[in-house]
């Protein structure tokens, strides 16, 4: 543990978690409506608390923030409260998690990058530094700019060893939900009806259970991408 670490709330944290300097671990929650309750912080094994990384307890009694395990949170960034963060999640410096936001396993979310409360992100998105979201991000995808998506995360669909059958179905299946220019339910109803391998499930599923909408691809809005990343790159 680094100096001037500050431990507080109902904490429960696992083994070998490591708090660098400067660290404010289950604080307060930034919330108006927060008016002392003894809320929750609920940790997991092996994470990593870089320099100055903030992550709030929960903003009422009886409800958790929660983090799994093997995140690594790099320096000022923050995790506001209630949220659930997955597994092997990697937070980058000055990234801000608002208030109950979800980000499912192997997500990345890069330095500077914005993600407003109630928003989903989905298990290995990315996000490209500076981006902003306020809807949901589908899983395997790359944020760009604010609430646009431009391809797949190739990178880290190799390293988390989907085989290439598997990436190329999900190549299809993006240009199915978000090239198509098929109203997104229609677009959902034909991605279930073509695509059946587990990963192209995750995907369907998550952005037909979207309930804030999901970012669209950066060519249906006639822009051109930053950096753009291609789906047969």
């Amino acid at each position: 543990m680094g100096p001037q670490v500050f431990l507080t709330g109902l904490l429960r944290a696992g083994a070998r978690n490591r708090f660098h300097a400067g660290c404010v671990i289950g604080d307060a929650p930034q919330d108006l409506k927060y008016k002392g309750e003894a809320t929750g912080l609920r940790i997991g094994d092996d994470n990593t608390f870089r320099e100055h990384v903030t992550v709030h307890r929960s903003a009422k009694a009886g409800q958790e923030t929660i983090l799994g395990s093997g995140n690594y949170l790099m320096a000022c960034s923050h995790v506001g409260h209630n949220c659930v963060i997955g597994n092997q999640v990697i937070v980058a410096n000055g990234a801000l998690l608002g208030g109950h936001v979800i980000v499912e396993d192997r997500a990345f979310i890069s330095g500077t990058s914005l993600v407003h409360q109630f928003t989903r992100v989905g298990m290995l998105a990315m996000m490209q530094g500076g981006a902003g979201v306020s809807k949901d991000l589908p899983p395997y995808t790359i944020a760009t700019g604010t609430n646009q998506i431009c391809g797949l995360n190739i990178v880290g669909l190799r390293r988390a060893g989907l085989s290439p059958e598997e990436r190329l179905e999900l190549k299809k299946v993006y240009f199915t939900l978000f090239r198509s220019g098929r109203r997104m339910k229609d677009a959902v109803a034909a991605a279930r009806e073509q695509f059946h391998s587990e990963p192209a499930r995750v995907m369907i599923d998550f952005v037909a259970n979207s309930t804030r909408g999901v970012c669209p691809d950066v060519r249906s809005g006639g822009e051109s991408p930053r950096d753009p990343i291609e789906l047969d790159s």
